[in-house]
């Protein structure tokens, strides 16, 4: 009898799990089973917003599902990273996040009402873009040596339109022991203008935000803080191999969920955007924008974040630069 109560315990469970195995697997294969919000903390038409639409698109394709743009730009990101905290941690709210509401502002920011490490995870690296100096065409400034020979004189106003931006330009002033005078903007295109119009001396901008007044001439790059010279301005040399070798940075974009978003979803995403990230497609797409692709897996973007906090809290250290 305790046999025959053991089989027949032992087949009801294998009865149920049989039963149970299907179900669960219509709900693991329903991801998504509504729109998906991918949520960017920048306006409309910006560098991010167009890759957060390029791979919305892809990923769209792939899932056979919409895949929708929500700008929710403003408070240096807060904004965008708190609508995808706060929303439901099923993999259907995604956020296109830049290094700074996810690497920068735990530097900058006192009492951040997010905890860019506890409360996302990674899906996948985007987009990087180098930065570049630029000044007017006529400008005397014709390289690094000549910036850090002006500023070793008098004083030299450099724009810049974000925390990250101004701990990179930190970061230019200790490589180089000159000092530069920061000057807070609200966005790249008002640096471009008082530039041109001779108002400010020096930008330090995205270069694919300043690539087309860099083609018509109204602009002139001295140089460029990628690993390599910019595909697009071959002339236009590194800070690395203008005799500063540590000095590589990159704006950068990546793809993050809610923490407690189950695994399996994520899982998901993730292979999708390793799919998409490696396709014809989106080297075509980078080709035209003239930025790079950032492959990272989940893993490798956590890596990658990690270093990157690590490297701007280095900076604001040595510069005496407290969050606020």
């Amino acid at each position: 009898m305790k046999l025959a109560a053991v089989a027949t315990v032992a087949l009801s469970t294998f009865t149920a799990l049989m039963a149970a195995s299907p179900a669960s697997q219509a709900q693991e294969k329903a991801f998504p089973t509504k729109t998906v919000s991918i949520v960017v903390p920048f306006t409309a038409g910006s560098g991010s917003d167009t890759s957060a639409r390029f791979f919305g698109e892809q990923l769209s394709k792939m899932f056979n599902q919409s895949f929708i743009v929500e700008n929710r730009p403003g408070a240096s990101g807060i904004i965008a990273v708190n609508t995808v905290k706060n929303a439901p941690a099923d993999g259907h709210t995604i956020l296109l996040a830049s290094n700074s509401p996810i690497a920068v502002n735990p530097v900058t920011i006192k009492n951040l009402p997010y905890d860019p490490i506890k409360d996302l995870k990674p899906i996948s690296g985007v987009t990087r873009g180098m930065n570049g100096l630029v000044v007017a065409p006529g400008s005397n400034i014709k390289n690094i040596a000549d910036l850090v020979a002006a500023a070793k004189q008098r004083e030299v106003a450099v724009g810049t339109y974000s925390d990250g931006y101004r701990l990179v330009l930190e970061w230019l002033s200790s490589q180089t022991k000159v000092k530069f005078t920061n000057v807070s903007y609200k966005g790249g295109a008002p640096i471009f203008t008082d530039v041109i119009g001779g108002h400010l001396e020096v930008g330090l901008v995205d270069m694919g935000g300043a690539a087309e007044m860099l083609k018509s001439g109204k602009l002139r790059a001295i140089a460029v803080s990628g690993e390599t010279r910019h595909k697009e301005f071959p002339d236009v040399p590194t800070i690395k191999e203008s005799g500063y070798p540590e000095y590589v940075t990159y704006s950068w974009t990546s793809f993050y969920v809610r923490a407690d978003t189950p695994d399996d979803i994520t899982k998901k995403l993730a292979d999708a955007m390793q799919k998409a990230l490696h396709s014809d497609a989106a080297k075509e797409f980078v080709k035209k924008t003239g930025g790079e692709l950032m492959p990272h897996t989940a893993e490798g973007m956590r890596e990658y974040q990690n270093a990157e906090i690590a490297r701007f809290r280095r900076i604001a250290e040595t510069a005496g630069i407290k969050p606020q």
